[in-house]
């Protein structure tokens, strides 16, 4: 009898340990992670403050070595806490406090091999990876991850806020795809993504209110990202909505670069996948103030030498490969100087038309006006078409030794690195080499037509930032984006830029976009809309698109301001908004704070701002008045902010603002 009633118990606690739910609580109480393995198959949900965020949502992986998405058993759970400080200096904030509870769970499959599942839950982030080891008898030290079955299944109702993954090898000298496709705001989850490859990274959905919401709370905010991707895995998108699965992670199109490489991860084991994000928040704040893309992430290496900040002036975006001359290099350089700037960026075909002799040259002008040069670079390699030069300088170790050494002795600063068009391991690989061999000359390194950077500022201390968005250019190319340029800079706070640095490439200045500044079409924002981008918009080394003509044509409260512009910040604080529509950010920098405000719609917009910070404070506002004629003039006037933090301001169509101290 008691042997019979040992066994009922011992399978009673066995059928419990199967069965029970971990749950992980974020340090405020409000967030809360629950996992489960019913059935053999691992499950997680979200909720905050007590209302489901996220409904149970897969786990697992899909291997060479094994299937890890069904017949798991239950093994181990160890939980930590993490409370670390640390600074960067190429982000949205210098210092970072994170304190974050993290649970590791461990499973074994149907052959007894062993999957990890770390889960870090901070007070607004979430961030999960999992971990693989070799066989116990050490046959196997590598395995192929063929797919995850990781998964966001949201509630009924959820709107989003998407940019589509392209198809592989079309646009320009098929070069894509690279990560510049429009968003579309506010749509169902059941609109399927325009060329049915699913939504790059990051992904912003809007969950709606339910009965029992408080009045103040009448939805949540959750972004969706990945961090931690170097050349050991892909890069990875989420898929097209699934009534049943939700939106699950995919992995790169075969057909990328030209069908050469896996689309698969390949693994030396030990060892982990790259971070899935998820930041949920009643606001738009912990959004916009996220930190969790550097938060679980750890530098790669030294840097050898402190890289300089600043901002730069870039003839290609508006006098195109034309103004790829001595010359009209010059002209940039003297207008960097005479704004106090830090760099000119010369763009591609300067290898022909200006010529290594010329940049040398060219290079000592700028050394003695106080300016350092960028260079532009092909990506090269079999996976495009593009036929500007520099080529076959990037794409292979020899190669690119070779010319950093070159751009070390120039004296040359930094180098933009352009079409890459895959996020297929082997391209993963290819940007973690050219930014580890540009350490080693003192070269730091913006990367366009490429993917999204994930946690790359705090892993690559020379990198800066990358496009990975309709950026700039496309309102030079055509009407139609440059009228659309309110909608896509006041989506990026709340996603692109949300995770990462963001190269939009360009405080445009001119008014129209041609080098007469009369021909061609119209920019269609304000000054002050412009001005402010380089306030909303972060990347610690920044574009401002002025020309010589700029220098007596603009107004001389807008050159005093662009002159002594700011690049790095200490902390941003979100004020308010509404993803393209809409957006006021405040950034901090030695003990100053900046207030930028755009406008993306076609009304004018009156906000009562909350700016504690400035409380009871007189301080400068850059404005424009209402219009006249069509045309929206700028002004700087002062504003005294209220004892209680709060003012009121009114922003012009495709119009902005600037407060300061």
């Amino acid at each position: 009898m008691m042997t019979r009633l040992l066994t009922t118990l011992l399978l009673l606690l066995l059928t419990m340990t199967v069965q029970a739910e971990t749950t992980i609580t974020s340090p405020d109480g409000r967030l809360v992670v629950t996992i489960g393995d019913e059935g053999g198959r691992l499950t997680y949900s979200v909720s905050y403050d007590g209302r489901t965020v996220l409904l149970p949502s897969a786990l697992g992986l899909t291997t060479d070595i094994g299937d890890f998405t069904r017949g798991l058993t239950y093994k181990a759970c160890r939980e930590s806490r993490i409370d670390r400080t640390y600074t960067m200096t190429r982000t949205k904030a210098s210092t970072v406090h994170y304190v974050a509870q993290q649970t590791e769970l461990t499973y074994t499959n149907a052959d007894g091999l062993p999957l990890t599942v770390t889960f870090c839950v901070s007070d607004n982030d979430i961030a999960y990876r999992y971990t693989l080891q070799p066989k116990a008898d050490g046959s196997r030290l590598s395995a192929i991850v063929r797919g995850e079955a990781s998964a966001f299944r949201l509630p009924e109702g959820t709107t989003t806020f998407l940019c589509p993954q392209s198809l592989p090898m079309v646009g320009w000298q098929r070069t894509k795809p690279s990560y510049e496709e429009e968003y579309k705001a506010d749509a169902p989850m059941t609109d399927h993504s325009a060329f049915g490859e699913g939504f790059t990274f990051p992904c912003l959905f809007k969950i709606p209110q339910t009965s029992n919401l408080s009045p103040q709370t009448s939805h949540f905010w959750l972004l969706v990202s990945e961090t931690g991707v170097d050349g050991g895995y892909v890069a990875s998108h989420l898929s097209d909505y699934d009534a049943d699965k939700g939106y699950t992670i995919a992995f790169p199109n075969k057909d990328e670069m030209q069908g050469m490489g896996s689309p698969w991860a390949g693994l030396s084991l030990p060892a982990s996948t790259p971070w899935r994000t998820i930041t949920v928040g009643t606001t738009l704040k912990p959004i916009v103030e996220t930190t969790i893309a550097y938060d679980v992430v750890e530098p790669r290496y030294e840097a050898t030498q402190p890289y300089k900040a600043g901002r730069y002036t870039w003839s290609w975006l508006v006098w195109q490969d034309e103004s790829i001359n001595y010359d009209d290099q010059v002209r940039m350089v003297d207008t960097a100087a005479a704004m106090g700037y830090e760099y000119v960026l010369v763009d591609n075909w300067w290898d022909t038309r200006i010529g290594r002799d010329g940049i040398v040259r060219l290079a000592d002008y700028a050394r003695r006006k106080g300016v350092s040069l960028l260079l532009w670079y092909n990506s090269n390699g079999y996976w495009n078409d593009a036929p500007q030069g520099p080529r076959n300088r990037m794409n292979t170790a020899q190669a690119r030794n070779s010319e950093m050494a070159w751009l070390q002795k120039t004296g040359i600063k930094g180098i933009k690195v352009d079409f890459f068009g895959s996020d297929k391991q082997q391209m993963m690989q290819l940007y973690e080499d050219i930014l580890a061999d540009a350490n080693r000359y003192g070269l730091q390194v913006v990367f366009h037509g490429c993917t999204l950077p994930r946690g790359w500022e705090r892993m690559y201390p020379n990198f800066v930032a990358s496009e990975a968005a309709l950026a700039s250019e496309n309102v030079f190319f055509n009407e139609h984006h440059a009228k659309r340029e309110g909608f896509e800079l006041t989506m990026h706070p709340f996603a692109r830029n949300a995770v990462a640095a963001l190269d939009w490439g360009g405080v445009m200045m001119n008014h129209h976009m041609s080098r007469d500044n009369r021909s061609r079409h119209e920019r269609h924002t304000t000054d002050i809309f412009e001005m402010a981008t380089a306030i909303v918009l972060q990347t610690s080394v920044n574009c401002v698109a002025l020309y010589p003509n700029n220098l007596t044509e603009l107004p001389a409260f807008e050159l005093d301001f662009l002159r002594q512009l700011p690049t790095t910040w200490d902390e941003v604080q979100y004020i308010d908004g509404y993803p393209t529509q809409y957006v006021v950010l405040a950034r901090r920098t030695a003990g100053r704070w900046y207030v930028g405000g755009l406008n993306g719609t076609g009304q004018p917009l009156t906000l009562t701002l909350s700016l504690p910070m400035l409380a009871g404070k007189t301080v400068r506002y850059y404005t424009d008045l209402p219009q006249k004629k069509g045309k929206a003039q700028p002004a700087l006037k002062t504003l005294k902010i209220g004892k209680n933090g709060q003012t009121k301001v009114t922003m012009q169509p495709l119009g902005g603002l600037i407060l300061t101290e």
